[in-house]
């Protein structure tokens, strides 16, 4: 076969097929692969030697008028992922993705990213930790450390040290599959001890010290657990407080911003979250820590002030 002459979606299946499965994780995969059947949807007879700058540029143009700037950018980086590598097989001549400008729709009503302070104290009274190990526990757990919604599914009795006041993240639960089983972390970062206060240490060592070491403390066995049911869950948690209605990711946010704000450093909140890189914080996190910045040189000019 000519592969200059083949469709972009086999070429783009192919490619996949070869270099991403079993390479990535299976929930990445999934999103490679959800990237084909939109591929093949908007572009079901675009030929690899049709791939021109303004082909691409329609393709793209096309999939960000029903979808927002930041899912229409992953797209596109799927694609150009394999794109490049056709120019280096010499299947395409040059790159059409080359100063691709990324669009997207913005209808879409964002929730709230994060909590202040008062808000998440409203928010934690408001928590019923007197019938066991329920949701209202998994939302006081990510609350008190940050952790991924995979991550705090995935915790075990083991996990927790109730000497050291930690918590170790090794694994998450695969929550999207019909099964449900451990998964690896999100990235190698993401394997870390959580530092626990003492209140929170004590209130899950007293649910946990009867259960088995090695099973999830938040899944029943048999039963699937869904993103979906956590964020209504505190989406009715939210509006009884009477704050902004965030999701459980936002509380994630909410911890973060909360110890940004207090002082703790940039680099010890992204090792607490997991981040591959401190790059990562900056960026999720920059309003904050311009804003912080900004307190500091107030305190800066001050005590300079101070030495006349």
């Amino acid at each position: 076969m000519n592969l200059r002459t083949q469709k972009f979606h086999m070429y783009f299946k192919q490619w996949i097929e070869l270099y991403k499965e079993g390479a990535v994780r299976p929930v990445t995969y999934q999103k490679y692969q959800m990237s084909h059947k939109h591929l093949v949807t908007l572009a079901p007879d675009l030929h690899m030697d049709e791939l021109k700058r303004r082909t691409y540029q329609e393709l793209i143009n096309e999939f960000a008028a029903n979808h927002e700037k930041q899912t229409t950018l992953d797209f596109h980086h799927h694609l150009k992922a394999a794109i490049l590598d056709a120019l280096d097989e010499g299947i395409l001549e040059q790159d059409p993705t080359r100063k691709v400008v990324i669009k997207g729709t913005v209808s879409r009503v964002h929730k709230v990213k994060f909590l202040n302070q008062h808000e998440l104290t409203k928010l934690l009274a408001l928590l019923d930790l007197d019938h066991g190990l329920d949701w209202d526990y998994f939302l006081l757990l990510i609350a008190k450390t940050g952790l991924r919604f995979g991550e705090a599914l995935g915790v075990t009795p083991m996990d927790f040290d109730m000497a050291k006041l930690t918590l170790t993240i090794n694994k998450t639960w695969d929550y999207k599959s019909a099964t449900g089983s451990f998964a690896e972390t999100k990235n190698t970062a993401s394997v870390r001890k959580v530092p626990l206060d003492w209140q929170v240490a004590m209130q899950f060592a007293a649910q946990i010290k009867s259960l088995p070491q090695d099973k999830p403390i938040f899944v029943t066995d048999g039963q699937r657990v869904y993103n979906e049911t956590a964020n209504d869950i505190l989406e009715r948690k939210c509006k009884r407080a009477s704050i902004p209605v965030i999701s459980i990711h936002g509380l994630r946010h909410t911890h973060a911003s909360l110890l940004l704000y207090a002082g703790v450093s940039v680099g010890s909140v992204a090792r607490r979250l997991g981040h591959a890189n401190m790059s990562t914080t900056q960026k999720t996190y920059l309003h904050i820590i311009q804003e912080l910045e900004n307190q500091d040189n107030d305190k800066i000019m001050r005590y300079l002030t101070s030495l006349m």
